[in-house]
């Protein structure tokens, strides 16, 4: 089956939470007709050795996303806004460090 086939199944990306309150990671890709195909082929894919505790799969095709050819345009406004950044807080003394 050629990449241009129309018969070809969706693409889905896939992601995983590997333990409650972390973020979800992307694991890969896979094809399917469906969610519920693509959730458990995600399944026995990407999470064989319980590598997580939750899954995501998300049509690629609904994903939008910056390019880096527009990383300059895209990212600028943030560099008009040095305040954001941490080097212009002081930590008080009363907040212990953790490591």
């Amino acid at each position: 089956m050629s990449s241009n086939d129309s018969t070809e199944w969706p693409l889905w990306e896939v992601f995983y939470q590997p333990k409650n309150g972390k973020p979800f990671e992307h694991a890969g890709s896979l094809h399917a007709p469906d969610a519920e195909m693509a959730l458990l082929n995600a399944r026995d894919t990407y999470a064989r050795r319980n590598e997580g505790i939750a899954i995501w799969v998300v049509p690629s095709d609904q994903i939008t996303a910056s390019t880096p050819e527009d990383a300059g345009p895209f990212f600028d406004p943030a560099n008009e806004k040095p305040y954001r950044h941490p080097q212009f807080y002081s930590v008080p003394r009363a907040v212990k460090k953790r490591s």
